[in-house]
């Protein structure tokens, strides 16, 4: 019920399905961009429950209370400690460790303004997970959201993280100045 609701919000809305080339995995990081726009969340929420999925997101455990909580955890979202001993990556390394099927959302760019270098966090969660980086995108121009495939990191995240980024070629953000084609 829920897929077919999506599925319809997103027609009404204008979007169209693209390709979910990756999307079976039962672990994986997601790097979703471009991220320009909080519309990103609600089509990205939208296409992977039509899809018949459902990522994880991170957020800070301070959004954490009663009631937003059961909000927030029913949409997916994992609380970040920040306060915690252990880094965030391997906070997710022993997530994805402890679960058969996590899949996690992370926006590279770490802000909707414009970001000429993207934060590295999400590759070094999936290299630690040793999990595959599933490339999703959100295309304005095209009014298409879909996957790319999976991308396995290699250890080398200056290269990894560039030949990601030129996935992203041609690829039209909400707000085009915000987003940095390399």
């Amino acid at each position: 019920m829920r897929k077919a609701i999506s599925k319809m919000i997103l027609r009404l809305m204008g979007w169209k399905l693209g390709k979910t080339d990756g999307v079976e995995r039962p672990k994986c990081v997601i790097c979703v961009a471009p991220h320009t726009s909080n519309w990103d969340f609600v089509i990205g929420k939208l296409f992977y429950t039509s899809i018949g999925c459902n990522a994880s997101f991170l957020i800070k455990k301070e959004w954490f209370f009663f009631p937003l909580n059961l909000f927030f955890h029913w949409l997916g979202g994992v609380q970040v400690d920040r306060d915690r001993r252990t880094s965030v990556t391997d906070q997710m390394a022993e997530r994805f460790a402890a679960n058969e099927r996590f899949q996690l959302a992370v926006t590279p760019e770490g802000t909707r303004k414009r970001a000429s270098e993207w934060k590295k966090g999400f590759y070094y969660m999936a290299l630690k997970a040793n999990v595959p980086i599933l490339v999703a995108y959100f295309d304005y121009g095209k009014k298409v959201v879909g996957s790319m495939g999976l991308f396995y990191p290699t250890g080398d995240a200056d290269n990894d993280i560039l030949a990601i980024r030129r996935m992203y070629r041609g690829v039209t953000a909400c707000h085009p100045a915000n987003f940095v084609q390399v």
